[in-house]
């Protein structure tokens, strides 16, 4: 068989049907199609051959024959010339040139996995930054970790400051009428958050517990709802509390509060979170090699994706994307609107970072290919005890374990992990 190559990756070839072949194809046609035919003498499906055509005529289980031989010689044709497609095929064949007891051929179009020569891999240049923590970084960490065990407490005395809760009544007006979700009770608002319309929350800073005030602000000209739009409001308010966060003080009682046997001591707090600012830097260090000596592979290289197979990966995506939303109750166009997104724009968004996966599996791929890279049976044998300690609530056994991800499934990962140390190992890291 010639294979033709085009252009995005895509091939062109000819599959020839023999006169034996299709006769085997209209056996299997009438098969199915007289299960469905009632003829007068016979049974319903019951009627033979000859009678059928009479009728009928041969034609009638063409198109069933023709699905059949194609399904049956594609398929072949792929696996005998080891073709990697990555697309349904176009067929290109007329039915009105098929007459029986002839041969015929059907052309066949498809995009297949792309072949990718690789250029320089190894040795790429990365530059990182000394995995340090400074004193500042420490103390900044730790008042992080202060600000997370704030307390809200009632501010008694002074008045309304940014960053401080009110908690009050309000009730808006629009011309003196008073509008659709303008009225609130005990309603809680973060001074300086700007959750409100802008220069509500300016109003409202110097206010004192129980005054009450009136607020007038001018709705935004984009504002959602288009009735209120670039109109003036009046607010009437009244704040019935401020809260203040108090944040606790960096001592002995804090660090009891922390929950961590390790940490006894201020000291040993200190300690800890330098300990851990610099194992953070550390994997992003890595993570940044990673990501360079990976990019570099598939900058230097060449290969084109057909857009067939970038589509399937972004559907595949988006299915994923839809489960994901699913399980936290979310139906997809509710999503989108908390994500400010089109439908339109997230699915392309969707195929740029297909194309981007795709990029990456393809090269890292081809690496371990280039050098050979194998998986061990000590290696696949972890793997597996991995996936049964997962799932050991099941009781999967390794058989059971095997069917559901094959030894080719569990080679490949391993081999592309292993590419992917080999990238990051053979890196020129300058610090």
């Amino acid at each position: 068989m010639i294979i033709d190559k085009l252009s995005g990756s895509r091939i062109n070839f000819e599959v020839a049907v023999t006169k034996e072949q299709f006769e085997h194809a209209l056996d299997h046609a009438f098969e199915v199609v007289v299960k469905e035919v009632e003829i007068k003498g016979f049974r319903k499906g019951k009627a033979p051959r000859n009678v059928y055509e009479t009728k009928y005529g041969v034609e009638s289980l063409y198109e069933e024959a023709i699905q059949h031989i194609l399904q049956d010689t594609y398929y072949n044709a792929i696996v005998e010339n080891k073709l990697d497609v990555v697309a349904q095929p176009k067929i290109d064949l007329d039915i009105n040139n098929i007459k029986r007891g002839e041969d015929f051929t059907y052309k066949v179009t498809v995009a297949v996995k792309p072949e990718v020569k690789l250029g320089e891999y190894l040795g790429t240049e990365v530059s990182i930054l000394k995995p340090e923590a400074s004193e500042t970084e420490i103390e900044a960490e730790i008042n992080k970790k202060l600000e997370q065990h704030a307390e809200m407490i009632v501010k008694e005395e002074g008045t309304l400051e940014n960053g401080d809760t009110a908690v009050f009544d309000f009730s808006g007006s629009v011309d003196g009428e008073k509008f659709e979700g303008g009225t609130a009770e005990n309603h809680e608002l973060v001074i300086g958050s700007g959750s409100f319309i802008p220069g509500f929350e300016e109003q409202m800073v110097g206010m004192k517990s129980e005054e009450e005030k009136d607020i007038v602000v001018t709705f935004p000209e984009e504002y959602q709802e288009k009735s209120l739009a670039g109109k003036e409001a009046t607010f009437a308010c009244k704040l019935h509390e401020i809260k203040t966060r108090e944040i606790p003080a960096l001592n002995e009682d804090f660090i009891s509060e922390l929950d961590d046997e390790t940490i006894k001591t201020v000291e040993e707090l200190k300690i800890k979170v330098k300990e851990d600012l610099i194992s953070q830097k550390e994997n992003q260090n890595t993570n940044h090699i990673k990501t360079t000596v990976i990019q570099k592979a598939i900058e230097n290289s060449e290969f084109e994706i057909p857009e067939e197979m970038v589509l399937e990966e972004s559907n595949r995506s988006l299915e994923q994307s839809k489960a994901q939303i699913k399980q936290y109750g979310l139906d997809f166009a509710t999503y989108l609107q908390y994500m400010g997104k089109d439908e339109k724009t997230f699915l392309e968004d969707l195929k740029v970072q297909a194309k981007k996966t795709l990029e990456e599996q393809l090269v890292v791929e081809a690496v371990g290919n280039q050098e050979k890279l194998e998986a061990t049976k000590e290696e696949m044998d972890v793997k597996y005890a991995e996936i049964i300690e997962q799932y050991k609530e099941q009781n999967v056994t390794l058989e059971q374990a095997k069917q559901a991800i094959p030894e080719s499934a569990i080679t490949a990962e391993i081999v592309y992990a292993k590419a992917i140390e080999l990238l990051i190992e053979k890196a020129k890291v300058n610090q």
